[in-house]
This record gives C-alpha cells, sequence and structure tokens, in this order.
C-alpha cells in the first residue's frame, strides 16, 4: 500500500471513528434525556380485546417507571397492520407498539404489498407474555363432550364458519392447520376483534374460533360459550381445567399467542435496553405478573435480542403454516 492511499485509508478510518463516536455520543444523550413527552403506546384492535388489555395494564407502572405520561391509542384494522405501520413509520422518538405475533413476523410473508417490513422496520423491545389458544363454540353447539363435538364438526364439512381478528393473525393461521390436523372444513370469516367474536358466536354467525384463555374463560364461566381444547401440547396454567387438543385426538399441534412491546428500528440501542428493562421488570413483579395471568398470560419479560429470536423462530414456522396452506392477502 502506497503512503496516498494509506493517508486516504487511514483518513476513512478516522471519519466513520468519528461519526460512529458521534453517534453513540448522541445515542447516550438522547438515553440520558428520553422520555422528554408524553409516550404513546399504540394498539392494533379495538377496546376490550387482549392486546388493549394488556397495553392498559402496562401504561400506569411504564409511566411511573420513566418519569412521563403514557397513553394507549387504539389504530384498529388489518389484523394489527395499521398499527404496526404506524409506529414503524413514527419519527417522535416516542411511539411504540403493544403488538402480536402475526405483527411481527409475517406480515409480509402474507401480504407483500405490507407498508412495513417487521424484520427491518421495528425494533424489538420485550416479549411481554405468551399462551396458547383456546378452541371455543357456543353453549348450544352439538354433542356432550369435546370429542363428540369434534365428531360433529367433522361431518358438517362447510356448513360450519369460523372467525378470527383478521387474515393472517396467528387464530386464522391456527385455525386454517386445524382444518388439516382435525379432518374440519369451516369456512372463515374475519372480524375486527375478539369481542365482536364473541358477539357473533354467542349470536350464532360464527359456530367456532380460537380464542385468548381469559376472554375464553369469561364466557365459558357465563355459560355463553363452551371451551373445546387447547392449542398447547399439554395443559396450560392458564387454562388448567381445559383439556389440550391432542387429549381429544388432534395430533401434532401446537401453537401459541404473545404479545410484546416495540419500536420503530430508529430507536437508539440504548434507548432499547432502558425500554426492555423497565418492561422486564414491571411485568415479573408480582402484581403484575399477577394481572396478566388473569388475563390469560403467562410472563416472559425478555430482553431485545431474546424478542429477537422468537420472532425469527415465528416467522418461520407461521411461514410454513401460510405455504403450506396457500394462504395470501390480495
Amino acid at each position: 500500500m502506497t503512503f496516498s492511499k494509506f493517508s486516504d485509508y487511514s483518513h476513512r478510518v478516522f471519519r466513520h471513528a468519528t461519526l460512529a463516536f458521534m453517534a453513540l455520543s448522541m445515542s447516550s444523550a438522547f438515553s440520558a434525556d428520553w422520555p422528554s413527552q408524553t409516550v404513546k403506546l399504540v394498539v392494533g384492535f379495538p377496546a376490550g380485546s387482549s392486546p388493549d388489555l394488556t397495553a392498559r395494564a402496562l401504561a400506569e407502572p411504564l409511566a411511573k417507571a420513566l418519569g412521563q405520561n403514557v397513553v394507549v391509542e387504539n389504530k384498529v384494522g388489518a389484523g394489527g397492520n395499521i398499527a404496526a405501520d404506524f409506529v414503524a413509520k413514527a419519527t417522535d422518538g416516542h411511539t411504540l407498539g403493544l403488538m402480536i405475533n402475526g405483527n411481527m413476523t409475517i406480515a409480509r410473508i402474507l401480504n407483500p404489498k405490507v407498508p412495513y417490513d417487521p424484520l427491518k422496520d421495528l425494533a424489538p423491545i420485550s416479549l411481554i407474555g405468551k399462551a396458547p389458544l383456546v378452541l371455543t363454540v357456543p353453549a348450544n353447539a352439538p354433542g356432550q363432550s369435546a370429542t363428540e363435538w369434534l365428531e360433529q364438526a367433522q361431518k358438517a364439512g362447510d356448513k360450519l364458519s369460523y372467525a378470527s381478528p383478521g387474515v393472517g393473525t396467528v387464530a386464522h393461521l391456527g385455525m386454517e392447520l386445524l382444518k388439516t390436523k382435525a379432518g374440519i372444513a369451516p369456512v372463515h370469516v374475519p372480524y375486527p376483534g375478539n369481542p365482536q367474536i364473541i358477539t357473533a358466536m354467542i349470536g350464532g354467525q360464527v359456530q367456532l374460533a380460537l380464542l385468548p384463555p381469559a376472554m375464553a374463560a369469561a364466557q365459558v364461566r357465563g355459560g355463553k360459550l363452551r371451551a373445546v381444547g387447547t392449542t398447547s401440547t399439554g395443559r396450560s396454567p392458564v387454562a388448567h381445567d381445559v383439556p389440550s387438543l391432542a387429549e381429544i385426538g388432534v395430533k401434532d399441534y401446537q401453537l401459541e399467542i404473545w404479545n410484546a412491546l416495540a419500536a420503530p428500528a430508529s430507536m437508539p440501542e440504548a434507548i432499547a435496553s432502558k425500554l426492555s428493562a423497565a418492561v422486564s421488570d414491571i411485568v415479573r413483579s408480582p402484581d403484575m405478573r399477577e394481572r396478566l395471568f388473569q388475563q390469560g398470560w403467562q410472563v416472559v419479560g425478555s430482553s431485545p435480542e431474546g424478542l429477537r429470536n422468537r420472532i425469527n423462530v415465528d416467522t418461520k414456522a407461521l411461514g410454513a403454516i401460510i405455504r403450506s396452506q396457500k394462504i395470501e392477502i390480495n
């Protein structure tokens, strides 16, 4: 290497090092001052839905931990992707999202026209909680037991219909997979969120749905719905009195939902780490752990890297369902 080339190389190295140091200094200063205004916690589903309840449970203790107000905003539609896109494109430095699996994993696999890339445009903060789904039917559904109901559903074919919170949600993908595993053929009817699904099932507009455990349990206790089985391989702590679908004869079937905190990819790493630590401490506290358990969640409270690992695993698993069932959004 000639002296002139070495000099140019040294200059480039010095310049890159200087820029990196400036960026690190700015990030550290930003982290020390953050948050400097109200933090928005965006949810892609209606008030009363499972993600909404989690967001509202988290808002007050997070506000205390950060020393700023935290307000929940519902931006409903497209299975939560409208809210996810809003978060991904936010530039105020104070917008976060309470999201579900699909918004952070397979949105682009389902529909290449989705205006954000979950793997590139969102910064994972913390995996908050996980749970199986509960296959739920109206209280007056045929069959005295879960096994008898399944036999009736297999005979009914496409005369039955099932609801989900939208095309591409985990409840939708899970039911499409269940159709192949259980030999049933209900027709899909999407709804804005689980509260609307419950109303439709009670009213007889749809005959089955995969619901979050707490929402299913409340209706089962009230005598309005029946729980057929959970999507876990064995009995779940959040629905211990409900058999797994494996127990009633559905083999090789497992599915989990989860919720997580995310931010725009532009969020500095120092702030993401600060947020992750705060959220993990909050959700693992005894009071919040119990509150989230009552909502049907097994608390996790992960690091950003832990959430990223889960995203990668689920992107592969859910993507396989999409491809095998040829599910797409036009």
